[in-house]
């Protein structure tokens, strides 16, 4: 006649100098091999990034970009090709999607079509840049594209005020479309293209009249 108990083995870890007592489960889970189960991993500290870390969001590289771009000029000494050699998306991005706002007028079709543009019309820039020779990549012509709507952003206010003056807005128009084109032509349009820069001029002043005809409703 065999009679008796098992009793659970007190089984104590020490943690920072701490002793806390397991329980049974715990226990017989680490003596069958499984107490792989109860490890609780370390928090990553990539996991704490900031919101605008995580998405690759500079506001400051934005900020100066921007600039770049409204003061073309060389003589105020920006560094203008950083908008070129160093293309973010989310920056173009919000430039295309605040000029799709304002020109809305009610009919919300536009957006799209904008958005479209944007992208295809950077598209075929880019196929002709390569085919002329020219040394670029497709996200640093969107990017260049993308932000050169700021222009047209600029002389959108301009345009509701002065646009019963039907001399005064076309030559507004006039002026937005040539600076917004001047803008994107001198950082896309490089010393490896010589006598073709017309062919690749050419193409971005259409584009760029095509974005404000989808502003003004022509």
């Amino acid at each position: 006649d065999i009679s008796g108990s098992i009793t659970t083995p007190d089984v104590k870890l020490n943690l920072g100098g701490e002793f806390i007592k397991e329980s049974t489960a715990t226990t017989f889970l680490r003596q069958r091999g499984y107490g792989w189960l109860l490890e609780v991993e370390d928090d990553d500290p990539e996991d704490n990034k900031p919101l605008l870390e995580e998405l690759d969001i500079d506001l400051k590289d934005i900020y100066y970009k921007i600039r770049c771009v409204l003061m073309p000029m060389p003589s105020l000494g920006f560094n203008r090709q950083v908008v070129r050699d160093n293309p973010d998306f989310w920056g173009p991005l919000a430039v295309v999607l605040f000029f799709s706002m304002i020109s809305l007028y009610g009919q919300f079709k536009v957006v799209s079509w904008i958005i479209t543009i944007w992208i295809f019309g950077s598209l075929t820039i880019f196929l002709l840049a390569r085919v002329l020779g020219g040394e670029v990549a497709y996200g640093q012509v969107l990017g260049v594209i993308g932000y050169s709507l700021l222009p047209l952003i600029v002389i959108a206010p301009v345009l509701l005020v002065v646009g019963s003056f039907e001399v005064v807005s076309t030559l507004i128009k006039l002026f937005g479309v040539f600076w917004a084109a001047y803008s994107a032509a001198s950082l896309l349009v490089g010393e490896e293209f010589k006598t073709k820069k017309p062919l690749l001029i050419y193409p971005i002043f259409l584009l760029y009249i095509y974005f404000l005809s989808l502003y003004t409703g022509v």
